[in-house]
């Protein structure tokens, strides 16, 4: 049939029906003259307008007398009969161009139009004027008394009652316009989703499955069964030496020269960049404040190392189980399990750490015990140079769930390219597992568009991650030279030899 329209058109290009008065005489279907016994005179007009050739053809009378026919559906559109003998039918709701995917244009004026308002694509400016005119229910009149005026788009305010005739004419439906009840109640419905954050998924974002959801129920399990956001369980650690009335620096760097000198010169950046202050709060109400000296030049921060040693070491043996509770580690080989753990370790307690991290204080609230950056010299700003916390801001600042959270830990735990890794296609196969739930998470879970770019700041993070646990890792094996305070399990985890 397609091929038949296209052989009218290649006969007579430049002509339209009444270019053809032959097919005129030998039937009264204006495209008789096309060969297929088989399709229906509807059809063919349908494929007319499908292929913008129907304007070849029929030909616009202003004066034509219209009969609507809502029994007669066409795609939701009522078919508008010319009672001229050489008249076919129409469907007014259907421009051309809006099949051949060009530009909308109103059935009305021939503006740009802007969707189907009352079962016509029309422009904004003829929607508001049909609603406004059916509202008001007022009889018009053509100014010009002659009822046929041309409406286009500079012409469509000059003469309402023209303008109203096409718009009926076109096909747009009273009984279609809501009532003023309708749209507020529908205004309310929109903000409230709004509201509420609910949006619909973009076209092909499919929920989790069944897999998927396994997968971050076991670890949220995990989770749960081994971080103690309220750190009740943290008992027994050491206090800084200046709160416990011990030595304020270490013997070893009281007068120090030579060689000890030279590291300590080294060592000096690792510990003056950023003062911490410790406060706690004791089960009777009392709150004991730590808070290093300004004219120490660093020397104060050795008097934190050890309460710092002990805290470490609650975060690492809360990490370890975490790991031990996943099956997918558990079917590891104790090799790999011991390699994942010792390059992991730092980077689970960073994203642990900022679980229970204020950005507005810059505090980490663990229970009783807060901790605190001092600001220094150079205000906030300069905090933000350390790597450490402009991490923490930044992962505190994409506001992520708990599961995101989780995720995170397992993509960071599962990193085939560790020293030691044996099973490393296996692990890697892992990874990609749990950074796939991860972004399958999000785009279920998060309005779109607006956390669109969330999954890359997230993978962007734990790059940036690794580079933090290569630099501290570093730094912690300088400060252990010159003055040991890991304890055996931080020895372990870092591979530092006794002695």
């Amino acid at each position: 049939m397609i091929f038949s329209i296209f052989r009218v058109v290649q006969l007579s290009p430049k002509s339209n029906f009444r270019a053809l008065p032959s097919l005129q005489k030998e039937s009264s279907c204006p495209f008789a003259a096309i060969p297929h016994p088989a399709c229906s005179r509807g059809a063919l007009i349908y494929f007319l307008y499908r292929f913008a050739l129907l304007e070849r053809f029929i030909p616009r009378d202003p004066e034509a007398n219209l009969e609507v026919r809502p029994e007669e559906s066409w795609d939701h559109a009522d078919r508008v009969h010319y009672k001229e003998a050489d008249s076919v039918p129409e469907k007014p709701t259907t421009d051309a161009s809006e099949d051949n995917g060009g530009p909308q244009v109103c059935r009305v004026c021939g503006d740009k139009a802007t969707g189907y308002h009352f079962n016509v694509m029309t422009c904004e400016g003829c929607k508001g004027f049909f609603r406004r005119a059916m509202k008001r229910n007022a009889r018009l009149r053509c100014p010009f008394r002659k009822g046929t005026c041309e409406i286009t788009r500079k012409t469509r305010r000059q003469c309402q009652a023209c303008r109203l005739r096409k718009c009926l004419e076109s096909g747009m439906k009273k009984e279609m316009i809501m009532s003023d009840a309708a749209v507020e109640q529908r205004r309310a419905l929109i903000k409230r989703k709004k509201r509420e954050g609910v949006g619909p998924q973009p076209a092909g974002v499919r929920g989790l499955t069944e897999e998927q959801r396994r997968t971050i129920s076991e670890l949220m399990d995990a989770q749960m069964k081994t971080f103690d956001t309220t750190f009740s369980h943290f008992k027994n650690f050491r206090l800084p030496e200046m709160l416990s009335s011990g030595r304020e620096v270490p013997e070893s760097l009281q007068a120090p020269s030579g060689e000890e000198a030279a590291k300590w010169n080294q060592i000096r950046e690792d510990l003056c960049s950023l003062k911490i202050s410790l406060q706690l709060r004791g089960e009777d109400g009392s709150i004991w404040n730590y808070k290093p000296p300004a004219d120490g030049r660093g020397k104060e921060s050795f008097s934190l190392l050890p309460h710092m040693a002990d805290m470490s070491t609650y975060m690492f043996k809360g990490i370890i189980n975490f790991a031990k509770v996943i099956s997918y580690f558990r079917d590891l080989p104790i090799e790999d399990q011991i390699s994942l753990l010792k390059g992991a370790a730092l980077e689970l307690c960073l994203l642990r750490f900022n679980t229970v991290f204020n950005a507005e204080t810059g505090t980490w609230e663990c229970g009783r015990l807060s901790y605190c950056l001092e600001d220094p010299a150079g205000g906030f700003q300069q905090l933000l140079l350390d790597p450490v916390l402009k991490f923490h801001y930044m992962l505190k600042k994409l506001q992520l769930h708990k599961e995101e959270y989780v995720l995170m830990q397992a993509i960071s735990l599962f990193s085939p390219d560790r020293p030691g890794v044996v099973q490393r296609s296996v692990v890697d196969q892992l990874q990609e597992r749990f950074a796939i739930t991860l972004k399958a998470y999000i785009e279920c879970h998060r309005p779109q568009p607006a956390h669109r770019f969330l999954f890359l700041k997230i993978m962007a993070l734990l790059t940036e991650l690794r580079s933090i646990n290569a630099q501290h890792t570093q730094q912690l094996l300088r400060i252990q030279d010159i003055h040991p305070f890991a304890t055996p399990l931080m020895r372990e985890l870092f591979s530092i030899a006794d002695g």
